[in-house]
């Protein structure tokens, strides 16, 4: 799965979606993505060259940037896969090793990455996946499916979005906040 932009794909557009009132509890989501993705931009534009290039943990081996790149760079996907759900379709062939290799596959080829375009990448993918959060309806928001990530368990489209593109910049900040304690 590439990751560097969020894709349109399916029988929805997001120009037509917007046309239909927003749904109150896709606004709730996407405005909590934001707040995530401007206060994890808020800390890493604080940075130093040498707490960019900080690692997070002994056990993740990451760079704090390379981390916020990652949390920028996977938006694309876990809205593709949240907009599966919405269309009432398994996500299917998606497990962990998976996303195990995808991380490592980013880290390596990432590892050199400026904080310049991590933030502006950051900024431009957050906006693209609240916007795209915001065209979802309730219904939408409620469909569930089975996920492969999930064992095949039925999850909700608003689940997927809630444990992965609303947490995400919110789990690695606490992780980089925990890191420059250290």
């Amino acid at each position: 799965m590439s990751s560097e932009t969020i894709p349109h794909t399916g029988s929805r557009s997001l120009d037509t979606r917007q046309k239909r009132t927003v749904s109150t509890r896709a606004s709730a989501l996407a405005d909590r993505l934001e707040q995530g993705a401007q206060a994890l931009a808020t800390l890493a534009s604080t940075l130093t060259d040498a707490q960019w290039q900080m690692r997070v943990s002994a056990r993740d081996g990451r760079k704090i940037g390379v981390v916020v790149h990652h949390v920028a760079s996977v938006y694309p996907v876990e809205i593709q896969l949240a907009q599966v759900l919405a269309d009432g379709k398994p996500i299917v062939d998606v497990t962990v090793d998976d996303v195990n290799n995808m991380n490592a596959d980013h880290a390596q080829s990432h590892d050199g990455v400026t904080k310049a375009e991590t933030l502006d990448l950051l900024r431009r993918n957050s906006a693209v996946a609240a916007a795209t959060i915001r065209a979802l309806s309730d219904e939408e928001l409620d469909r569930a499916a089975p996920a492969s990530l999930y064992f095949d368990a039925p999850i909700t489209c608003q689940f997927m979005l809630e444990d992965h593109a609303v947490r995400h910049s919110y789990h690695h900040l606490a992780r980089i906040r925990a890191a420059l304690k250290a």
